[in-house]
């Protein structure tokens, strides 16, 4: 039977303005970095994918190299879209990106525009798509000028491969730089994709912060690993499970699970069961608590995992004495 959208998926708005654009996304974004390759179930994944757009979850986000292997993602979810998803293409916001390695040789990684083309070519074919409506620079390439990443990035805007341009893991100072090469190309930047969690604040930090920059430029922020991978969840309090991301430790290691970081999960317990959160909710609220946060990109690799996040959107507001609390507890302050 095919799928059809839940009518009420748009019942609670849960969407926020990216910058000064007309780009809107969901507070809470799917990402498919994930549990989409060819080791996880097709039904499971289509299941997530559908209960997330009953749920008003309207972004999905790729990148050429997510899997395993490499561009399993993007093949998954082309098939979901073709056969379930395509008459809800235009309520989708579909992106992915370019910037790590994808194949061998010189033009398979980096920043040039040859790469960066090419991959984006490859990424629409595999998915079966005319377009994406965010395409991003996936880091910044030292051994490529800004000019011709950027300039590949508004190429691709202009020939209708993209609606946006977007940028993934850039330091404030060459967001800057970049703001202003799209801005003199008539494509401006809208989306700026870094980490960020209560484990890593760099955004947080220098003078200007990457927020900072973002607010001056009125680019949006899709932030990533927002749990850590599932450090900030009761999931490692007790060790690390056999079945856990970490033992598998393809991206998360056993060696980010130190005792210094789940101490400080468990000094962000009470205050979770204050509120009547778990750990990972609270870590959710807590990224979209800033104004530049436009969404928090999460995983699941079930519905009830899924659902569990996205309960999150139901209390976000943070009190004064709660932010303290959880400030405190991040640097380890009793008092």
């Amino acid at each position: 039977m095919p799928y059809v959208a839940a009518e009420q998926r748009y019942e609670h708005d849960i969407h926020r303005r990216a910058g000064r654009s007309g780009l809107v996304l969901p507070r809470i974004s799917l990402g498919l970095w994930h549990n989409f390759g060819e080791d996880k179930p097709r039904e499971v994944q289509k299941a997530i994918l559908f209960r997330a757009f009953d749920r008003g979850v309207t972004h999905v986000d790729l990148a050429n190299n997510y899997g395993p292997p490499y561009g399993a993602a993007e093949l998954t979810f082309g098939e979901i879209l073709r056969h379930d998803l395509m008459p809800y293409r235009d309520e989708l916001i579909i992106s992915t990106k370019a910037g790590y390695d994808m194949w061998p040789g010189p033009y398979g990684d980096g920043g040039s525009r040859k790469y960066l083309t090419a991959s984006l070519d490859q990424s629409l074919r595999r998915m079966g798509l005319d377009y994406v409506d965010v395409f991003y620079s996936h880091r910044r390439d030292p051994d490529t000028p800004l000019e011709e990443t950027m300039g590949a990035l508004a190429s691709a805007v202009r020939a209708g491969k993209a609606l946006y341009a977007g940028i993934s893991s850039y330091s404030p100072e060459d967001t800057t730089r970049a703001a202003a090469i799209l801005r003199d190309l008539g494509t401006p930047l809208v989306l700026h994709q870094p980490r960020y969690s209560m484990l890593d604040r760099r955004i947080e930090e220098g003078e200007p912060s990457l927020l900072d920059v973002l607010e001056a430029e009125a680019v949006g922020a899709i932030v990533f690993s927002p749990l850590e991978q599932g450090v900030l969840t009761d999931r490692y309090l007790d060790g690390i499970p056999a079945d856990s991301r970490a033992a598998g430790g393809r991206y998360l290691t056993a060696s980010a699970i130190t005792e210094e970081r789940i101490a400080i999960v468990r000094r962000l317990a009470p205050i979770a069961a204050e509120r009547g959160q778990s750990i990972a909710q609270l870590a959710l609220a807590w990224v979209l608590r800033h104004d530049a946060v436009t969404s928090a990109i999460i995983g699941a690799s079930s519905v009830a995992q899924l659902d569990a996040n996205l309960d999150t959107l139901d209390n976000l507001n943070l009190s004064p004495a709660e932010l303290d609390a959880i400030e405190k507890a991040l640097v380890g302050r009793d008092e």
